[in-house]
């Protein structure tokens, strides 16, 4: 099955929306009821990333949106602006968009090698041009991501308290050989913002303790997070957490 046709200085729609330049690189997508589907952009402040946002069909600037940002994994990245809607919530979107009842941004980091951290100026300057394009309740902004992304969810989380109305890592990490955070740090952060974390128990990429340690943390601190481990699943658990019946409501409902 083809989902998505790309022409060079055209837009196609199946399902999608595809804006390109005739350099390759995106240009601003519509913003008002033209909006149908995913729309490929790039952001030139203070990086250029490439991302992906996706409307739904019944999109209007009559009222406010929920906004959900995605944070991908290390196989998504890149600089195609692609990749990262073919795992995790993209996948589920393209299947099932009507449980997504949401402005939803996908942004790529080109490294692997780097995480999420390092890019949490840019990934802030795509929310601001999100947010200046459409029309997004400020009180139901939320973040979530897998593995690489995961663990960006708890440090973006951690930076940004105020703007994040509900937060859901998936296989995410805290401690890596390349990062150290330190839970109590980002419990005290995030206590406040309603947490769902996700994890397979039979993960041999990033261990399920690693989520463990997050959530013990936030109850410490004060917190009641919400924890769903899948008995025997490996690293692939996003599959089973995005296609959830609760997450779409649970990532969608304002937090004041």
């Amino acid at each position: 099955m083809t989902l998505v046709a790309i022409v060079r200085h055209a837009v196609v729609t199946v399902g999608l929306i595809i804006v390109l330049s005739a350099s390759g690189c995106a240009t601003k997508g519509p913003s008002t009821t033209d909006s149908t589907g995913l729309i490929f952009e790039r952001t030139d402040a203070p990086e250029r990333l490439a991302y992906v946002v996706y409307v739904p069909r019944d999109y209007t600037p009559d009222h406010a949106w929920p906004c959900i940002v995605f944070l991908h994994g290390s196989g998504e990245s890149g600089s195609d602006g692609q990749k990262q809607i073919v795992q995790g919530i993209g996948t589920n979107i393209l299947w099932n968009a009507a449980r997504w009842p949401a402005v939803v941004i996908m942004p790529q980091k080109p490294s692997k090698d780097v995480l999420w951290d390092k890019h949490d100026a840019a990934v802030m300057a795509i929310l601001r041009e999100v947010r200046a394009r459409y029309r997004i309740d400020p009180d139901r902004i939320a973040l979530t991501g897998l593995s690489q992304g995961g663990h960006g969810v708890w440090t973006l989380g951690a930076a940004h308290p105020d703007v994040w109305s509900a937060l859901a890592p998936i296989c995410g990490f805290v401690d890596s050989n390349r990062a150290v955070a330190d839970a109590a740090t980002i419990a005290s952060s995030i206590k406040d913002i309603p947490v769902w974390a996700f994890h397979g128990d039979a993960d041999n990429v990033v261990p399920p303790a690693q989520t463990l340690r997050m959530i013990d943390a936030l109850k410490a601190a004060g917190a009641e997070p919400k924890l769903t481990l899948y008995p025997g699943v490996n690293h692939g658990s996003w599959d089973k957490a995005y296609a959830e019946p609760d997450l779409p409501a649970f990532l969608t409902r304002p937090r004041r």
